[in-house]
């Protein structure tokens, strides 16, 4: 329709015809390269869809791999607050039941049984809760910005493990079994 109407103020405006006929050409081969150019990229959005669509068919498997190398950091963190492993933290191992044992176990037993995808959901919901409590009472009172702070990784531990508890295991996990 606007293409039409461009013609038609293009004629009454020019009266020769070699103008004429050379306009009409240029606006037609316009519209028909538009045209093409929309059902090409059209095509390509088509099979860039299918590709992604069916990576979908890995999401299980894509969500074990995140629930099982992030236990496996998780556990590093609770083996050098109990057991020294790889380094001693720079305070020292904690004293017996203190917040930092506590914190040190929940991380080891906690890291080991999200690792296996033992009650995963349960067990994910009290890391996430004792990530939140992490940051808030060890980083962010040191400064606002976690970046500044160093409670980054508490922060991605939080929401990591509080995606575990609504999505679940995944595959390869002891729930599934």
């Amino acid at each position: 329709m606007r293409l039409r109407v461009r013609r038609r103020w293009v004629i009454k405006r020019r009266n020769d015809l070699k103008n004429h006929v050379l306009v009409e050409t240029s606006l037609e081969y316009a519209a028909t390269t538009r045209r093409f150019a929309r059902e090409t990229a059209s095509v390509r959005e088509r099979e860039n869809m299918q590709v992604l669509n069916s990576l979908q068919r890995y999401q299980p498997q894509a969500l074990a791999v995140l629930r099982i190398v992030t236990a496996l950091i998780f556990i590093a963190h609770g083996t050098q607050k109990l057991l020294g492993f790889p380094a001693a933290p720079p305070s020292g191992l904690p004293a017996l039941f203190s917040i930092y044992w506590i914190a040190g176990a929940l991380e080891l037993v906690g890291g080991i049984a999200i690792l296996v995808g033992f009650l995963t959901r349960p067990i994910a919901f009290i890391l996430c809760g004792e990530m939140a409590f992490a940051y808030f009472m060890g980083h962010h009172p040191r400064n606002l910005y976690p970046v500044l702070n160093g409670g980054d990784a508490a922060i991605l531990y939080c929401f990591v493990f509080f995606y575990l508890f609504f999505a679940g295991p995944g595959a390869w996990s002891v729930d599934k079994a």
